[in-house]
């Protein structure tokens, strides 16, 4: 489909939804085919998400967002929808995002607070889960970290074996997802980070936070969310503050044993990391988008600390075996 013809349904989509008459402004792109528009009309706003199929499917956000607010948390009304053309009309949260707060100098442990707070609330929640999405299972915990292999190894070895990488890799992880599933397992939202919370003024207690891009959710270890929160892939979150956080959210469940809780932490933060770093690494090499590979040393730091627990010390052989020092370093931008 050509720009012309979808800049012609997206007026057509705007007539429906009563405004055609709107003051649109482009907002900056993210890592996916999404782009978003913010509409004005007097003092009155809303966003506009263009998903393009077939690379985006705005029904998996649609169906999550009516879950959430189902469960009393802040996720964007659904103000207008035509699922077919991927276009969604959403309340406006306004701009200030968890990280555009802190670099206003807001208090950065009682963001993070609030935050886990959330997560301990929506994880004592029976029917967090009620609904029709993926498990997180083996196959999809191996396929995200395999884009390690698939895609950062051939950037910064193009003559290393790819493929014997990617079974070590299994080898050694597979085992390590048996011990992260020693948790419960509830609805995880994926992409829970300072980029994807909102501060909104004026709501009390947990809808104060407004929630953003979680139409990837699944079912899986409630682990997860902590993980992509305390150990941000684009952002250092103090060691000391990440810790107590921690130890606050085993405080709300005494009955977790919290030996197996540091152990999942543990697994899930060095998945995630080892994912992010092939996601940044294709997002520079498929898509030219090369900004994220700045991100790829914090990521490699996040990965020997939560590896350093005795419990993950296979995953930690493999990697310095695989990925020595000399392994560990920022692809070249493709010419």
């Amino acid at each position: 489909m050509s720009a012309a013809t979808r800049d012609a349904l997206i007026d057509a989509f705007l007539a429906e939804a009563g405004w055609a008459d709107g003051l649109r402004e482009k907002l900056p792109g993210d890592a996916s085919f999404r782009r978003y528009e913010r509409i004005r009309r007097g003092n009155a706003t809303v966003m506009l998400m263009d998903a393009p199929p077939p690379q985006e499917d705005v029904r998996p956000f649609v169906a999550l967002a009516e879950h959430l607010a189902g469960l009393g948390y802040s996720a964007p009304r659904l103000l207008a929808r035509d699922v077919d053309s991927g276009f969604l009309l959403l309340e406006d949260f306004g701009d200030t995002t968890f990280t555009r707060a802190l670099q206003a100098d807001a208090d950065e442990a009682a963001l993070y607070t609030a935050a886990v707070d959330l997560l301990a609330d929506l994880h004592a929640r029976p029917g967090a889960a009620d609904i029709d999405i993926p498990l997180y299972d083996d196959a999809l915990f191996l396929r995200e970290a395999h884009l390690l292999t698939d895609w950062y190894l051939p950037a910064i070895d193009p003559a290393a074996d790819a493929g014997a990488a990617r079974a070590g890799l299994s080898e050694a992880l597979t085992p390590l997802l048996a011990l992260a599933r020693r948790m419960p397992q509830t609805l995880v939202l994926r992409d829970y980070h300072v980029d994807n919370l909102m501060v909104l003024p004026g709501r009390p207690g947990i809808a104060g936070l407004g929630l953003l891009d979680f139409q990837d959710a699944v079912i899986g270890p409630v682990t997860y969310d902590l993980v992509s929160l305390l150990e941000d892939a684009r952002r250092d979150v103090p060691a000391a503050l990440a810790d107590s956080l921690l130890s606050r959210y085993a405080a709300a469940f005494p009955a977790l044993d919290p030996a197996a809780l540091e152990v999942s932490y543990r697994v899930m933060g060095a998945q995630r990391a080892l994912k992010i770093i092939g996601i940044f690494t294709r997002l520079s090499r498929r898509d030219g988008k090369h900004r994220y590979l700045g991100h790829i040393d914090r990521l490699w730091r996040l990965v020997d600390r939560d590896t350093d627990h005795p419990a993950l010390a296979p995953l930690r052989a493999f990697l310095a075996e695989t990925f020595p020092p000399t392994r560990r370093r920022v692809p070249e931008i493709p010419a």
